[in-house]
């Protein structure tokens, strides 16, 4: 299992609304996380929104993003949270996110 770590930054005015969506995630969207290989996944956030995601997968994070990029749900829920990050030329946070390199873990 490959863990992944992951970042991205949330509009400071936005991140109310964006902890009230993620209380409620669309059980259709859960659905396909799980399909593609996205366990164990979490996200955090400092009071500055900058948003670090964890989660863990069978293969690699391009594919998972790869498995979910084929969701008719994800591109919903892509253009629904699209609002709520800061942007880079209008792409959506699935397309933004940086993926960090593990350099610890301990057991």
């Amino acid at each position: 299992m490959k863990r992944v770590g992951f970042l991205l930054k949330v509009k400071q005015d936005k991140i109310v609304e964006y902890k009230k969506h993620h209380e409620a995630v669309w059980p259709e969207m859960l659905d396909a996380l799980r399909r593609n290989g996205w366990h164990n996944y979490s996200l955090f956030m400092g009071e500055d929104g900058l948003l670090f995601g964890y989660f863990e997968t069978p293969e690699s994070f391009q594919a998972a993003l790869a498995g979910m990029a084929k969701e008719e749900i994800n591109a919903r829920w892509q253009e629904f949270m699209a609002p709520y990050f800061e942007s880079v030329g209008g792409r959506h946070a699935d397309e933004m996110m940086i993926e960090l390199a593990e350099v610890f873990h301990l057991d």
